[in-house]
């Protein structure tokens, strides 16, 4: 196993449309599935350290919705984000809608997947954004800093010091 995977996300962008980021973890996709469904993990890794999630609500059901509120702890500004889950197969794969509610026109669709080998499992998220000034403006908008801190959090959770 590596040490760390920290900051090796990869962030590309395919065809007017989509984003696609990957990054790998040393933990069984069914253990990273749980963490990225499971509210009381999520909280422990989403977004940065001064802004913690107040609000971690996931309906875990195709059909069911989800929706996260950070506050800034010096600013008091918060931050959502919401969506709908499309499809669910628990350990491989996730599609949800997302929005976030500061950009209502911006709503993407989501799709994770969980794929393990020997013991690794890649975490990719496709995004599909309905216009290229949509997906242009989420790539220019800083999103790679808080995207790799949160799954360096993520990694953090799954070692053994702090695995759920």
């Amino acid at each position: 196993m590596l040490a760390h995977r920290f900051g090796s996300a990869t962030i590309e962008a395919r065809g007017d449309l989509r984003i696609v980021i990957t990054r790998c973890f040393d933990a069984p996709a069914s253990l990273v599935f749980e963490a990225w469904t499971t509210p009381d993990l999520v909280r422990r890794w989403w977004g940065y350290e001064w802004q913690p999630l107040i609000v971690c609500e996931i309906d875990l059901r195709v059909g069911g919705g989800w929706r996260y509120v950070t506050r800034d702890d010096g600013t008091g500004t918060e931050m959502g984000w919401r969506g709908e889950f499309r499809e669910i197969v628990p350990g491989t794969r996730l599609v949800t809608t997302e929005l976030f509610e500061a950009n209502p026109d911006g709503a993407t669709l989501n799709t994770v997947t969980f794929l393990e080998s020997a013991g690794v499992t890649t975490l990719t998220i496709d995004v599909l954004h309905a216009t290229r000034a949509g997906r242009d403006g989420q790539l220019a908008s800083g999103m790679e800093r808080g995207l790799q801190h949160g799954l360096d959090r993520f990694e953090r959770l799954l070692t053994q010091e702090d695995r759920p």
